[in-house]
């Protein structure tokens, strides 16, 4: 497998259009599945949940593929984000932990359509050593072997789906065997050297932001009541007291 510079590194791209390009790539191979040939700014924009003037700031800093009056041709356009993001090549992926989530992961088969090939799964539990999973025709290897596995498969990103308490060591290792992208899917931060990138995937986390959004979309749809706001006043009124009682005590 070679090892060419992506195209992010040509290019001094923000980081919060980095984090968008993906979305568009996936929105445009859609428009491509569908028959769509060209597709304007708004209808792009549109589809992808953003303003039609950032989809064009972001696109920018890419070069200048629309056409006014006409927009974008859906296939170029989609190449030339896939060439950015380094899509032009497959990636080999290695998968640390077999259990539930890395099975679920190496059966993912939208991975080998957007440029990744999981090349191979590692895990600590001999039991599950030669267990083949998911539909990728690969083996799971003994966790011993995982520096020789990344040397010989040529694995360029590491995905850690090991309990937190295991993830630190994972990582390190990782690291040391020349990974320099890892993809965490472990609830914890992980220290890493600063030339290697971590993302990180916490379900948990999502599941409370939309459950803070859930919680406010409920108040506003709640009527405040004569009962409610009474409650509301003595509930202040009481802080306010014991406010007070403590600044008298400090007097």
């Amino acid at each position: 497998m070679t090892s060419p510079t992506p195209g992010l590194a040509r290019r001094d791209i923000p980081p919060a259009t980095v984090a968008r390009l993906p979305v568009y790539h996936r929105v445009l191979g859609q428009f491509d599945e569908a028959g769509v040939g060209t597709v304007s700014s708004e209808e792009l924009a549109e589809a992808c949940g953003v303003s039609s003037a950032k989809l064009r700031k972001d696109l920018s800093h890419l070069g200048s593929y629309g056409t006014r009056g006409v927009g974008y041709d859906v296939r170029f356009l989609a190449y030339q984000i896939s060439r950015e993001l380094g899509l032009t090549q497959p990636w080999g992926v290695v998968i640390v932990g077999a259990g539930n989530l890395g099975q679920a992961l190496v059966a993912y088969r939208g991975f080998a359509s957007r440029g990744f090939a999981v090349v191979a799964v590692v895990d600590a539990d001999r039991t599950l050593v030669g267990t083949p999973v998911g539909v990728a025709d690969v083996v799971v290897q003994s966790m011993d072997r995982l520096e020789q596995v990344i040397a010989t498969s040529d694995a360029r990103i590491g995905v850690i789906a090991v309990p937190a308490e295991a993830a630190q060591d994972v990582a390190d290792r990782l690291v040391a065997a020349g990974i320099r992208s890892i993809l965490n899917f472990a609830p914890v931060v992980l220290a890493v050297p600063q030339d290697v990138e971590v993302r990180k995937v916490d379900l948990a986390v999502e599941l409370q932001i939309l459950a803070f959004h859930e919680q406010r979309r409920e108040e506003k749809a709640t009527p405040i009541t004569a009962r409610h706001l009474a409650r509301r006043v003595v509930t202040s009124m009481d802080r306010f007291e014991h406010v007070a009682l403590e600044e008298a005590s400090n007097a």
